[in-house]
């Protein structure tokens, strides 16, 4: 059986005891901060960074701009 502290003098940390929910800790990978929601521990990025990486399309409807017409004639 292994014992859980290091050989003195040793830089090798002991390993952290395991969380009360089973679950390994998972870590952002740009920030390095916990990862508590699903989808983001799925895709190993915090939602901050996630949106600094794949920001959101901008909507068509500012990229549009209205233009004076005649009407149709017959209408």
């Amino acid at each position: 059986m292994e014992n859980p502290e290091p050989f003195p003098g040793s830089d090798i940390e002991a390993p952290a005891e395991p969380r009360a929910t089973g679950r390994r800790p998972v870590r952002c990978r740009l920030c390095g901060r916990p990862l508590t929601g699903r989808e983001s521990r799925r895709t190993g990025l915090g939602p901050a960074c996630d949106a600094k990486l794949h920001p959101a399309a901008p909507d068509i409807r500012t990229r549009r701009h209205e233009v004076e017409q005649d009407p149709l004639p017959g209408t």
